[in-house]
C-alpha cells in the first residue's frame, strides 16, 4: 500500500505519516512535505523517484505525471486496468493526503500579483480530484482534522465505501471552494467584483430544525469562521428565523461603537431601540417603544448582560437574547425561563463580520451587490436645508434614527427622542403611510413623540410627511433629499420651524 502526502498545512502530518507507516504504507511526498517527513525520521520516497522526472519550472510541475495520476486513477475492479498498470509500471496509490497552497492567506498579506499567481495550486487540486474520482479504491484526505478519523477507520477495518464517499464529497467541496475563491478574487481585482460568474461559498455551522416553516429544510452557513468563533449557544436551538432576527438586531445594536445600545427585533424589523447610560436603562427605554411587539421578540445587547438586566428581561417572554456576553448570575436568572434562547459572542461588545457584499434570491437566480453601510460621519456631514439648526441632542438622535432607518425595511420612518426610538413605521408602500402608522401606534401606547427627530431612509416625495411630522411635534428631520419637490419639503420645514437636513445618500433596505 502507498500513500501520497503533499500538504501546505503541515500541522499533525508527521504523526499521521508515522501511523500510516505502522499500518504498512509506503509514503511518497514532495518538496517541503518530503523534507519535513525526512527530518522527522520517517521513511519517505520523493515524488520524482516515482515520476522518473525531476521537479521543474521552479516547482510548478511536480506531480502532473502518469505514474502519479495513473497510480491514483486506475480501477482496481477492472482487470484491463490492472494489466495495463502492470504493463506501464504504474504502482497503485491507495491514499492521497493533500491540502492546497494558501491562496487566501496570500491575498490577505500581499497585493503582489506575481506572488499571488505562484500561490495558485495546480498539482494539488488535480491529485485531489483524481483521488476523489477513484474513491472506490482510494482514500482522499484534505483536512488535518480528519487525520484521526482516517487512522481509526484503517485500524478498525472500517474503511468502507460509505466512509470513502464522505471523504470524496468533502474533497470536491474543498477544490470547488478553492477555485471559487480564486475566480472571485480575480473578478474583484479586474472586474469590480461583478464578473460573468459569481460564487458564494459558505461552510455549514449547524442544521436548523427546519426552515422558515416546518415543511422546509434549513441550515446555517458562514463566511470566514465568524459564526464558529463568535456565536456561542448557551441555551436553546437557533432556528432559521431566529438567525435572521439575531443578525438584524445585532447589526443595529453594534452600529454605535461602544455605546450601551439595545435593539429589540420582531419579524426582521426593530420595534425598540435605545442608547442610555446603562444597558438596563437602554433596554427599559427600548421596550417602551412597542412592548406588544417585543413580546416573543429577539433582543441584541451591545455589552454584557448583568443580573439586574436579566431580571428586567424576565418580566416578559423573550424568545432570544443575543449579547456580547452574560455574567454567571444573569445566565442563572435567564435560565429560569424555559423557552428562552441565549446566545453570546464571548466579547465585551458585539463584533460584526461586516461582510463586503450581500445578495438576495430572485426567481431563477440572485441579485448581488456591495454591502450598504452608513459611514460614521454621514449624519454630521449632512447639509442643513432649513433656517433652524438642530441642537446637539437632536444631532445625536438623528444619528440613531438615521442608522436604524438604514437597517429597517423600506418604506420606513424612524422617530427618536432622547436617544431612544419612540415610533417606527416600516415595510409600507407609501412613506406617508409609514409615518402615520408609526404615530398611530405611538398614540395607542401613550408615547409622546413631541420634540422627536424623524429619519427617513429615502427622500420625501411630497410635503405630506412633513405635515404629519409637524402634527406630532417633530422638531428635526433628516432624509437623503433628491426629490423634484425638495423645495416644497424645505419650505414646509421652515413653515413649521423644523430643522431639516439632507444626507445626500439613500439607504433602501428591501
Amino acid at each position: 500500500m502507498r500513500a501520497l502526502i503533499s500538504v501546505s498545512d503541515k500541522s499533525g502530518v508527521e504523526n499521521f505519516a508515522k501511523e500510516l507507516v505502522k499500518l504498512g504504507y509506503e509514503i511518497i511526498s514532495t518538496g517541503g512535505t518530503y523534507k519535513a517527513l525526512q527530518n522527522a525520521g520517517i521513511a519517505v520516497i520523493e515524488a520524482n523517484e516515482v515520476t522518473k522526472f525531476p521537479e521543474c519550472f521552479e516547482g510548478r510541475v511536480k506531480t502532473l505525471n502518469p505514474y502519479i495520476h495513473g497510480g491514483i486513477l486506475h480501477r482496481r475492479d477492472k482487470q484491463s486496468h490492472l494489466d495495463q498498470a502492470k504493463e506501464l509500471g504504474v504502482e497503485g496509490i491507495d491514499l492521497v493526503c493533500v491540502n492546497l497552497y494558501p491562496f487566501k492567506a496570500t491575498i490577505e498579506k500581499t497585493d503582489d500579483f506575481e506572488e499571488i499567481i505562484e500561490n495558485i495550486d495546480i498539482g494539488g487540486p488535480a491529485m485531489v480530484r483524481s483521488a476523489a474520482k477513484n474513491h472506490d479504491s482510494v482514500i482522499i484526505v484534505t483536512d488535518v482534522v480528519d487525520y484521526d478519523l482516517v487512522l481509526n477507520n484503517l485500524k478498525n477495518d472500517t474503511n468502507t465505501q460509505e466512509f470513502r464517499r464522505d471523504m470524496m464529497i468533502k474533497a470536491y467541496e474543498h477544490t470547488a471552494a478553492y477555485d471559487a475563491m480564486i475566480a472571485n478574487y480575480m473578478n474583484k481585482r479586474f472586474n469590480n467584483g461583478m464578473g460573468a460568474k459569481q460564487f458564494i461559498v459558505g461552510e455549514k455551522v449547524f442544521d436548523t430544525r427546519y426552515g422558515e416553516n416546518p415543511h422546509q429544510k434549513g441550515a446555517l452557513y458562514e463566511f470566514d469562521k465568524h459564526l464558529s468563533n463568535k456565536f456561542i449557544t448557551l441555551k436553546g436551538e437557533a432556528s432559521f428565523n431566529n438567525m435572521g432576527d439575531i443578525s438584524g438586531a445585532a447589526k443595529i445594536a453594534s452600529a454605535f461603537g461602544d455605546d450601551n445600545a439595545v435593539c429589540i427585533v420582531k419579524h426582521g424589523n426593530p420595534c425598540g431601540f435605545a442608547i442610555k447610560d446603562t444597558l438596563l436603562e437602554s433596554y427599559t427605554e427600548a421596550l417602551k417603544c412597542d412592548p406588544i411587539s417585543a413580546f416573543g421578540g429577539v433582543v441584541a445587547v451591545n455589552g454584557v448582560v448583568d443580573l439586574d438586566l436579566a431580571v428586567k428581561m424576565n418580566e416578559i417572554f423573550l424568545e432570544v437574547v443575543f449579547a456580547a456576553d452574560f455574567t454567571p448570575e444573569a445566565e442563572v436568572e435567564l435560565n429560569k425561563k424555559k423557552r428562552i434562547k441565549l446566545f453570546k459572542q464571548g466579547t465585551s461588545k458585539l463584533e460584526m463580520a461586516n461582510d463586503a457584499f450581500n445578495f438576495k434570491i430572485v426567481d431563477g437566480g440572485f441579485v448581488y451587490q456591495d454591502a450598504d453601510k452608513v459611514e460614521d460621519d454621514e449624519v454630521r456631514n449632512s447639509e442643513l436645508k432649513s433656517k433652524r439648526e438642530a441642537s446637539e441632542q437632536e444631532v445625536k438622535d438623528m444619528e440613531i434614527a438615521y442608522k436604524v432607518a438604514s437597517l429597517t425595511k423600506s418604506n420606513c420612518v424612524v422617530y427618536v427622542k432622547n436617544s431612544a426610538m419612540v415610533a417606527v413605521g416600516m415595510g409600507m408602500t407609501s412613506r406617508v403611510d409609514a409615518a402615520k402608522a408609526a404615530l398611530r401606534k405611538a398614540e395607542d401606547l401613550g408615547i409622546d413623540v413631541t420634540g422627536s427627530v424623524l429619519a427617513s431612509e429615502a427622500f420625501f416625495p411630497f410635503r405630506d410627511s412633513i405635515d404629519e411630522a409637524n402634527k406630532a411635534g417633530v422638531k428635526c428631520v433628516i432624509e437623503p433629499g433628491g426629490s423634484i419637490r425638495d423645495d416644497e419639503i424645505i419650505e414646509a420645514a421652515d413653515e413649521y420651524g423644523m430643522s431639516l437636513y439632507f444626507s445626500g445618500k439613500r439607504h433602501f433596505l428591501h
